[in-house]
């Protein structure tokens, strides 16, 4: 089984590098896995009025990408603390009833930030929204890039090699546990 991995970035800046990470992560996959990334900026601030009158058309996408996707790769930047709100903002939409997409799926959490800890705050919270979705989440290893502009050329492309082990390692570790999950030896 080609594992079919949909990710995506709680960052909306072009260049941010939680996408620089999902690149690289494109880049280190295993042969048997498949990586499409989704842009979330398009996703309006949620509003249950609006939701009341049925899914916007970003948020729909959103919603069927999750559900034809094997597994989740989820990276996120840290902000005052937390996961950012627009990451936050995409999982609430998302979630909604009914047939929430999250629900017994395969996921895996990584992060970039400037910072000494990377991303392991926002991690932390990002983990318990999803343990409230029931999806099921990869534990080792924990990707939290740190210093995040010293890991990243001015191209983009992840320099760091202990960093970039750590990322294919997870993504082996995803496509082991989604076919685990689905029954698949």
């Amino acid at each position: 089984m080609s594992v079919k991995v949909l990710a995506f970035a709680g960052s909306l800046r072009t260049g941010s590098y939680n996408r620089l990470a999902l690149k690289a992560a494109i880049e280190l996959k295993p042969a048997d896995m498949q990586i499409e990334t989704f842009d979330i900026a398009p996703i309006p601030l949620y509003n249950e009025d609006v939701r009341g009158k049925g899914f916007p058309p970003a948020v729909e996408e959103f919603r069927n990408k999750i559900r034809q996707a094997h597994a989740l790769l989820i990276a996120t930047p840290e902000y005052n603390y937390s996961m950012p709100g627009v990451l936050k903002n995409a999982i609430d939409w998302a979630s909604r009833p009914p047939d929430q997409p999250f629900n017994d799926k395969p996921a895996a959490i990584m992060g970039a930030s400037g910072s000494l800890l990377g991303t392991a705050r926002a991690q932390y919270d990002l983990r318990r929204s999803c343990v409230f979705l029931n999806m099921h989440l990869i534990n080792k290893p924990e990707v939290m890039i740190a210093q995040a502009h010293n890991k990243f050329d001015a191209s983009g492309r992840l320099m760091d090699e202990t960093t970039r082990k750590l990322i294919a390692e997870l993504l082996v570790n995803l496509a082991a546990w989604t076919r685990r999950l689905s029954g698949e030896k």
